[in-house]
């Protein structure tokens, strides 16, 4: 098991230096998420900061680019980082994908299965193994000249994962994906009992097997050695569930452990602006279902006894610490040092 760090793109020469003390702390590998710039330079300037730590997306927004857009842009992050680049992409929300890139939004599911097929496509079409000839119920590509193709490569091709939540995504995770980023609203229980078997589905079909699937599990952590600071973290962590479980989408997640109805509560008080009601909804019974806490020394085992199960590959990933670093508290990685070291030997 590896342990990640989630952080959001932003000023590359920040970037360069975040990334760096990540990559000291042992940090498998670092995502980038898309929010007000784009993942992709952050990638860039990130890989070409380090030597070693995995660069990836999680998630780049699919649907604005065109796949061909999209499959240069992986192939030459893979090539300026020798190999270390992962595309992840997801689909975003109808609202964000028509109303802020103006672009087509349904079907998402198809459309993306359709997305990362073609990237494919064009990937051994970049290496010479088969001219361009891509056709589908959403693109269309059959031109590739040699002067506009890259031409080969000397690291293999980008994996591609995809994010998933509910059954038919996490089904095409498993048939046409290298990956599945999970969702981080989520608990090791639904990702055992109910999203695992629709992505091993997915595997079958395409003749493949679960230990072909990378499963890249964000964690929600509440972590300190003293009693202000764990609450406080612990605060922080309610907040999230109640902002993630307001998506009535995810009810099932809540639904899973007997919390029937809160994500419809959670969502009516978000409609009203109530957001201090929403978050005294979520009792520590409910938080400690999505969330991990403990110390610093008990954090790793404990991430490590909650999550080992899910998958034959599993990588666990942490948004804490970048935001610990991005508010400059850098020291903090020595502790995170010691979390990256338990949950590799466990």
């Amino acid at each position: 098991m590896k342990l990640d760090v989630m952080i959001a793109a932003d000023e590359l020469r920040a970037v360069e230096t975040r990334a760096r003390a990540l990559e000291a702390a042992g940090f498998g590998t670092l995502w980038f998420t898309e929010t007000g710039r784009t993942p992709y330079l952050s990638c860039a300037a990130a890989g070409l900061a380090t030597t070693t730590m995995g660069i990836g997306t999680a998630i780049a927004v699919a649907f604005p680019r065109s796949p061909m857009v999209t499959a240069s842009t992986a192939y030459q992050l893979a090539e300026a980082t020798d190999g270390r680049f992962v595309l992840g992409l997801g689909t975003q929300v109808k609202a964000h994908i028509e109303r802020r890139y103006s672009s087509e939004y349904a079907p998402p599911g198809p459309r993306l299965k359709e997305h990362v097929q073609a990237i494919q496509a064009i990937f051994r079409a970049f290496r010479g193994e088969e001219k361009l000839d891509f056709h589908g119920d959403f693109y269309d590509f059959s031109l590739l000249p040699a002067q506009w193709s890259p031409g080969p490569i000397a690291p293999p091709d980008p994996q591609i994962y995809v994010s998933a939540v509910l059954p038919w995504m996490s089904r095409m995770a498993g048939e046409v994906c290298d990956g599945v980023h999970i969702h981080p609203f989520n608990s090791a229980t639904y990702l055992s009992e109910v999203q695992r078997p629709h992505v091993e589905e997915g595997a079958s079909k395409a003749g493949r097997s679960l230990d072909d699937i990378t499963f890249v599990i964000p964690v929600m952590t509440a972590v300190g050695d003293t009693e202000e600071e764990l609450a406080s973290t612990r605060e922080h962590a309610r907040s999230m569930v109640a902002f993630y479980g307001s998506t009535r989408t995810y009810a099932p997640m809540f639904e899973m452990h007997g919390f029937d109805g809160l994500s419809e509560r959670l969502h009516t008080l978000q409609r009203e602006g109530d957001v201090a009601g929403m978050i005294a909804l979520v009792t520590d019974d409910v938080l400690d279902h999505y969330t991990v806490s403990g110390s610093w020394s008990e954090l790793g085992s404990r991430l490590v006894e909650r999550y080992r199960d899910v998958a034959p590959d599993t990588r666990l990933m942490t948004y804490t610490a970048a935001h610990q670093i991005r508010n400059g508290d850098l020291s903090v990685l020595d502790r995170w040092a010691e979390v990256v070291q338990v949950v590799e030997a466990g």
